[in-house]
């Protein structure tokens, strides 16, 4: 079967996807996935080996553009796919398998999208606790799924994989050392400080793992520049030279490579966790007002650092520089210990 995705607009959301994919692939190896998603999906998605082709949506996340739409769907009508999913709850998701004509259109009622979608399913939150449960469930037949229970087991996590002389070149492209072990912190988090882990308890970290012989290689985009600055700053200068602030100067192909080549990350609830797991990367997740219980990383190799239960819609928290106060509360020492239960486990590399 021929079968077009629309796919999420967030990293995390983007690599919870493939659970999706590989399950339609166990079903039927010769279906053909192709997937329509943002442009700076395309270094994911092509490590997903159940992706024939990323097929760009060029418009942006809030334009509703159904002129635009409607040109998109009617190109697409030539390819003759046979099935649509479409992961986004929007109306304007919709709309372009609507205008391919491709005649099952499957998908979350979400938007109220009867018409657009006429293989609709009506979410039960309760039966489908995780976004990726929610995700693989599109891949059976709504008669057979009421349940994530029902959903054939293990259920498929998130997998890519890098090869060795990816890493050795793209390590020498960014001067990272061979002499040390690389422990990668990814900093930053959507929405603000409120998810994040403050500077100073991952300049204490560093400052630990480096006297323990480790080098840091701080991942992240632009926007967590600053922050990867300020971590770096906060040590003595002497280890300075063994943190590398790398956010911003790597393209997202570039930091899947260098993360794969990590012993270990430490990071926040953020894409780049997600890709950490896919990666089966030694990883401790850091979480505060967001919830684990929702997108948690799929990985038997994380380790969930929280201490509050429930769920806080906050994008700034109230204590000093906007951090939450339970992201503080989690101590540095507490995150070393347990990243060294993670790395002793792991063996010797």
């Amino acid at each position: 079967m021929k079968t077009l995705i629309v796919g999420p607009s967030w990293v995390g959301d983007m690599m919870m996807s493939q659970s999706l994919y590989r399950s339609l692939k166990t079903q039927n190896p010769d279906t053909e996935i192709d997937v329509m998603a943002p442009a700076w999906c395309r270094p994911l998605l092509a490590r997903m080996p159940e992706v024939n082709q990323a097929l760009a949506m060029p418009l942006g996340h809030g334009a509703l553009a159904i002129g635009q739409r409607y040109q998109l769907g009617k190109q697409l009508r030539s390819q003759r796919y046979q099935q649509a999913i479409v992961l986004p709850n929007s109306f304007k998701s919709a709309l372009v398998p609507f205008f391919a004509q491709i005649p099952k259109r499957t998908g979350w009622r979400g938007e109220m999208r009867y018409g657009l979608l006429n293989d609709v399913r009506v979410l039960d939150k309760a039966a489908f606790p995780l976004m990726v449960q929610r995700y693989a469930a599109l891949a059976y037949s709504k008669n057979d799924i009421r349940s994530a229970q029902d959903i054939p087991q293990p259920l498929l996590w998130p997998q890519l994989s890098v090869n060795s002389q990816e890493i050795i070149e793209t390590k020498a492209r960014f001067n990272l050392s061979n002499e040390r072990l690389t422990i990668g912190f990814c900093p930053g988090a959507e929405f603000g400080p409120a998810k994040r882990w403050p500077h100073y308890h991952y300049a204490e970290l560093a400052n630990s793992l480096i006297e323990q012989g480790y080098q840091i290689a701080l991942f992240g985009s632009a926007k967590d520049k600053e922050a990867g600055m300020q971590i770096r700053h906060a040590l003595p200068q002497g280890l300075q030279a063994h943190c590398y602030n790398l956010a911003g100067d790597t393209q997202l192909e570039q930091a899947v490579i260098l993360i794969a080549g990590c012993t270990a990350i430490v990071s926040n609830d953020s894409g780049l966790m997600h890709i950490a797991a896919a990666l089966n990367r030694p990883l401790i997740a850091l979480y505060g007002p967001s919830s684990p219980d929702f997108t948690p990383p799929l990985s038997h190799q994380a380790k969930v650092i929280r201490l509050i239960d429930g769920y806080f819609k906050i994008r700034k928290g109230d204590a000093q520089q906007g951090y939450h106060q339970s992201l503080i509360d989690i101590r540095p020492e507490r995150v070393l210990a347990e990243l060294n239960i993670l790395l002793v486990n792991q063996g010797p590399q």
